[in-house]
């Protein structure tokens, strides 16, 4: 996969996750949410306020840290193992994992952005992985990447895992008619030093 990311700037696994793996995530997902650990996302970040835009972003996320439930920690352990391989292989110098639960409700999406946060340098390699079982092309909800000569759909397909470099890759997600749920997150690495 690392070969495919550093040439194209982003890589596609299907089936990275398996229909028990992302119907268990699907579940931790619904009890965080009874227990209202989903916060309305805001963007912003370093020295911006944070700030509440549904016109530019509609989902609802909530962050992962400790405790995490077993199949969190499953999931959390294919992702080191993924970040393992990326160092060895392409260097990337890949220290730990900032990630959440995006979930967007029918209608919502994100308008086009990078991952990088203003004032920022930490993030090298964005990581989507989809949780939605039985997804259609009616359904929308699509990544939608930017290149040079337009625009490439990505189906939000339950068990696929999307990486792509925080810093460059220009993307969006496409509205959505049905809900639309995964787990994103962001492998960083020291920042850099300033003068």
């Amino acid at each position: 996969m690392h070969d495919v990311l550093l040439a194209e700037g982003f890589a596609v696994r299907d089936g990275f996750l398996t229909p028990a793996e992302v119907q268990s995530l699907i579940e931790c997902a619904q009890r965080r949410r009874e227990r209202g650990e989903f916060m309305a996302a805001r963007i912003g970040g370093a020295e911006a306020r944070l700030l509440r835009r549904e016109d530019v972003r509609g989902d609802s996320t909530c962050w992962l840290e400790e405790p995490l439930f077993d199949a969190e920690r499953r999931l959390h352990d294919l992702i080191e193992a993924l970040r393992r391989d990326l160092n060895r292989e392409a260097f990337l110098g890949l220290l730990d994992l900032e990630w959440h639960y995006a979930c967007y409700p029918p209608g919502s999406g994100y308008a086009r952005h990078v991952d990088q946060l203003r004032g920022r340098d930490t993030r090298r390699v964005s990581l989507i992985v989809y949780l939605n079982p039985g997804w259609q092309p009616d359904h929308g909800g699509e990544l939608r990447v930017f290149d040079e000569t337009g625009y490439r759909d990505i189906e939000p397909v339950a068990g696929r895992l999307v990486c792509f470099l925080s810093q460059d890759l220009e993307h969006a997600v496409v509205p959505t008619a049905v809900e639309r749920l995964s787990i994103t997150g962001w492998l960083r690495c020291r920042a850099a030093a300033t003068r």
